[in-house]
């Protein structure tokens, strides 16, 4: 504990030109009389440090002290402290570490590039939950972590959709967060006991939602990882596939150039745009003068449809089926009795 406190201490000496007391003891969260101990320690190492008396006084390195990485630029600096996703580190459990591994790359940077973590933090934010929703972590969170990081089977109680309970053997591949919502990438190694039904087939890689993980037990055994497994890779085909097999009925919609670009935004865009691209534009136009557009877009059902495009007003008016035309007339005959 106290080797790496003593670590740390040199390296914000490094990146700072001095620091008080006051300033030391609340960074290594320790007592400014455990700072001079631990000053003292470090002089008697033979590291140069050096105590300022008086009120303006401090703790700093002399003799130039310093390590320093060679042949970094400055776009590669400040990429470098882009890299961290801080409440995604935070709920892994992994903030020490890569707080530790920011200030060892930032006491070794040259002084010309000692501005770029400041320079980078001050240009990008990233904020992965989705709106009007808290985050929230997701108790086992940090031990799924873990058993990644550490290529460790892992042995869950799973949560289906439907309510019902089942018990797996993983090899925990990786984490994913999408929209706030964090999903474990696994491949299934068979049932952990007689509760196994052969439903998640052994030997392929599952998605799985982390917050859906009633019981989530890191095993001493490790597991071979297959370096050719592409995490980003597959994430992207897995989401795709997950769009289209929800997309299970169609509707045909005929829309105004303003429903043309709010329809991008009313459903998922990837479907949007393709419909589009399908879509046939009419050389006539409506009452008001506006171009119109038919297209067949696909939908998760007729009751999120309905909600889907009922957003997009006037500017979009369904042709079928008549079902839902007939639902829609019926929200609008609605709405123009309570404008009237």
């Amino acid at each position: 504990m106290r080797a790496a406190r003593l670590i740390k201490m040199v390296l914000l000496l490094q990146t700072r030109r001095s620091m008080t007391a006051a300033e030391l003891a609340d960074r290594l969260e320790v007592s400014e009389r455990t700072v001079a101990r631990d000053a003292l320690a470090l002089s008697e190492a033979g590291i140069p440090v050096y105590a300022d008396r008086g009120r303006t006084g401090g703790y700093r390195l002399v003799g130039g002290y310093r390590t320093r990485l060679t042949g970094l630029g400055r776009d590669e600096a400040e990429a470098l402290f882009l890299s961290g996703v801080p409440t995604a580190l935070r709920d892994m459990g992994l903030a020490d570490a890569a707080s530790a591994a920011r200030l060892k790359v930032a006491a070794a940077l040259t002084p010309e590039l000692a501005d770029a973590p400041h320079s980078a933090a001050q240009r990008f934010h990233l904020d992965a939950p989705a709106w009007w929703r808290p985050p929230e972590t997701p108790d086992g969170l940090p031990a799924v972590a873990g058993a990644v990081w550490e290529d460790r089977r892992l042995a869950v109680r799973y949560r289906r959709r439907d309510g019902e309970e089942v018990e797996r053997d993983l090899e925990p591949y990786g984490l994913v967060l999408k929209a706030g919502v964090w999903y474990l990438v696994a491949r299934v190694t068979g049932g952990a006991g007689a509760a196994w039904d052969g439903r998640d087939p052994g030997g392929e890689h599952r998605v799985y939602r982390v917050d859906r993980l009633v019981r989530a037990e890191p095993l001493t055994e490790r597991f071979e990882r297959d370096e050719e497994f592409d995490l980003s890779a597959f994430w992207e085909e897995r989401a795709a596939a997950f769009v289209r097999s929800i997309l299970r009925e169609t509707v045909v919609v005929r829309l105004t150039d303003e429903g043309v670009r709010a329809l991008r935004h009313a459903v998922d865009r990837t479907v949007a745009e393709e419909a589009l691209e399908r879509g046939e534009t009419h050389g006539r136009a409506d009452a008001d003068g506006r171009r119109l557009t038919t297209v067949t877009l696909p939908v998760e059902s007729l009751d999120v449809a309905y909600t889907q495009l009922l957003a997009l007003g006037p500017e979009c008016e369904v042709l079928e089926p008549p079902a839902l035309r007939e639902r829609m007339a019926r929200a609008a005959e609605r709405a123009a009795a309570l404008y009237r």
